[in-house]
């Protein structure tokens, strides 16, 4: 886990060596002798080893500090600063980050092939777990992404079949799923998840035209039955209407031959075009 490592501000340390590097010098020159000379390169020394403290961390980086393979600790604060000497430090960014996969074919839950993609919003909030919790956070960040939309479009059809049912098309709760997903694995490189949603949906090309004409079919059954629906709805409210005010009696002969032309003409595609019968219907 992060920890924050031991710093001092930069400019009173340096201020330190540079006062350090005088006495040195002072010493060597206008004290010469085997004790100041010991002296001298004693704080010649010092100062050398000092001199490798300094580290610059700017905005939103973090510099993951390690004295001989052993992690002491990071430094976030951005500006000049001093910590022990002969560490090495690496920089870790701290800053927002996105990443948009390619468009991944893949098949969904009812096994159609479909193209689908996604971006990712994240930043580094664990520098030590970013350093050494992989190896390359960045392109672990990149495979688990990928990795997560593929395992996501597996669990979900492409259209839900079922009314309530969740589907790819379901961007919201697709999207909530996703990040949830991403950031259990993310956990180890010390990332977050601030945000993630599809960018790309699409059948794959080789259904896509079959597809396309299962919608519009799917469509015009639809609709076909809510005119039907209707239709049927408004002749027997006109058969009620016409009993109710008794303006014809009708056996069942005639309201069957009624109901059938009132439904052609409800029903039909074109304008109906009816022709008037002077005689009986007998």
């Amino acid at each position: 886990m992060e920890k924050r490592a031991f710093r001092l501000p930069g400019f009173l340390a340096l201020l330190l060596v540079v006062v350090l590097a005088a006495v040195a010098v002072v010493l060597a020159v206008a004290l010469p002798g085997p004790a100041t000379a010991a002296v001298a390169g004693v704080l010649g020394l010092i100062v050398v080893l000092g001199a490798t403290g300094f580290v610059v961390v700017n905005p939103n980086d973090a510099q993951v500090v390690q004295f001989f393979g052993r992690y002491v600790g990071s430094i976030r604060e951005a500006g000049f600063h001093w910590t022990w000497p002969l560490t090495a430090r690496r920089r870790i960014t701290l800053r927002v980050r996105n990443f948009e996969t390619q468009k991944l074919k893949v098949s969904d839950a009812d096994g159609n092939p479909v193209e689908i993609g996604a971006v990712v919003v994240w930043r580094v909030v664990d520098s030590a777990n970013a350093a050494f919790g992989v190896d390359d956070y960045v392109r672990y960040v990149a495979v688990q992404a990928e990795a997560a939309v593929r395992h996501m479009a597996t669990t979900y059809p492409y259209e839900a079949h079922e009314s309530g049912a969740t589907s790819l098309r379901d961007s919201a709760v697709v999207s909530e799923q996703l990040t949830a997903e991403l950031a259990d694995r993310f956990t180890l490189a010390g990332v977050e998840v601030l945000e993630s949603r599809v960018t790309h949906l699409a059948y794959a090309p080789e259904i896509a035209q079959a597809m396309l004409a299962r919608q519009q079919a799917s469509a015009i059954v639809a609709a076909r039955y809510k005119i039907v629906e209707g239709a049927v709805g408004m002749v027997s409210s006109a058969l009620e209407k016409l009993s109710e005010q008794h303006v014809v009696e009708l056996d069942e002969e005639r309201k069957a031959q009624m109901v059938a032309n009132l439904l052609v003409v409800l029903c039909g595609d074109r304008a109906a075009t009816p022709v008037v019968n002077a005689g009986t219907l007998y």
